[in-house]
């Protein structure tokens, strides 16, 4: 891992004026969309040495900092089968944040056709999603490359999905917060990959750079957007926001940071495996929590942690005390 780059930091806004701040952060993130981009074909470096996908490359196997890595049955798996493993799931996960960023882009296509002319928004909207296109492209690229054949979406997800894509136009608050509960998980993952002491395969190093960098313009997005208009929202909508928003972070973080049932079943990990490194495991569910963090701060400063929200958090185990 390259030592030499840092990774970016969210945009923060300090104008006392809300609106205002919203308008010239829109309008700092649409710079930055033109200023610093990437595209999958031209700044990834598919084809150079280095960069192929090896199935039994040591440096697809799970480390020490992934809670499935540090299980004895993993450890006692043949090298062969632990990389093996670690390049299916790192794939999955490629094709699940490819979903998700489809449903995104439906999604934002759906809030940019509400926004009125000379909107700074609708420019940002139809920037991100042609960054979106671009991560999309990367990890289909890299699923191909990879050699498992990664399903995409199960029929009751899509439906589900449909769902999501009308809120950018009915509901765009739940819209943003579903954004935030695929994005925030899988970029706190990235983030805490690329400070960690473990070697990355530098295809998947790269990839994940170019990620965090753009994924820091469109969290920030949602959050200050958040920020301006759920204090606008009517007494039933904040309610529905309410009650929705634990719901949809719990279901995005469960899907993001755990193993999918199909993989669980082709390298036959046993339940009590699973119980080890991810149900019963509270450094697992400490880091869950880390990962959703930050949207639950902002649910708390938009007052959606009420006596109802507090409640369903803590049932959802989403909860933690914050540090004062």
């Amino acid at each position: 891992m390259s030592t030499t780059e840092t990774l970016p930091a969210e945009e923060s806004e300090s104008t006392s004026d809300v609106g205002d701040a919203f308008t010239s952060l829109v309008r700092r993130l649409n710079s930055q969309s033109v200023i610093k981009r990437f595209e999958c074909y031209r700044d990834v470096p598919w084809d150079e040495p280095g960069m192929r996908i090896d199935p039994t490359d040591p440096l697809w196997e799970l480390t020490e900092g992934e809670s499935l890595g540090r299980t004895a049955w993993y450890k006692a798996l043949p090298q062969e089968a632990r990389a093996n493993l670690g390049l299916e799931w790192t794939a999955s996960q490629m094709k699940m944040g490819l979903e998700f960023e489809r449903v995104l882009k439906r999604g934002l296509l759906e809030f940019a056709g509400t926004l009125p002319n000379g909107a700074p928004e609708f420019r940002y909207a139809y920037h991100e999603v042609i960054e979106e296109a671009h991560h999309s492209l990367m990890f289909q690229e890299f699923v191909n490359r990879s050699g498992f054949d990664v399903p995409g979406l199960k029929r009751a997800d899509e439906m589900g999905a449909r769902f999501v894509i009308r809120l950018g136009r009915t509901f765009p608050e739940l819209f943003f917060i579903f954004v935030l509960g695929g994005e925030d998980p899988i970029d706190y993952v990235q983030r805490e990959a690329l400070r960690s002491e473990y070697p990355i395969h530098p295809l998947l190093e790269r990839i994940m750079r170019i990620h965090v960098t753009e994924e820091a313009r469109h969290l920030s997005f949602a959050r200050h957007y958040l920020k301006l208009h759920v204090p606008q929202l009517g007494r039933l909508r904040r309610l529905a926001l309410t009650i929705e928003a634990p719901l949809v972070l719990s279901n995005m973080a469960s899907m993001m940071l755990k193993p999918p049932r199909r993989l669980v079943h082709r390298y036959q990990i046993p339940e009590s495996v699973i119980r080890e490194a991810f149900t019963e495991n509270q450094e697992f569910k400490s880091d869950a929590l880390a990962s959703l963090r930050k949207v639950r701060t902002l649910c708390e400063e938009l007052g959606l942690l009420g006596s109802l929200g507090r409640l369903l958090w803590k049932r959802l185990s989403l909860y933690e005390t914050l540090p004062s």
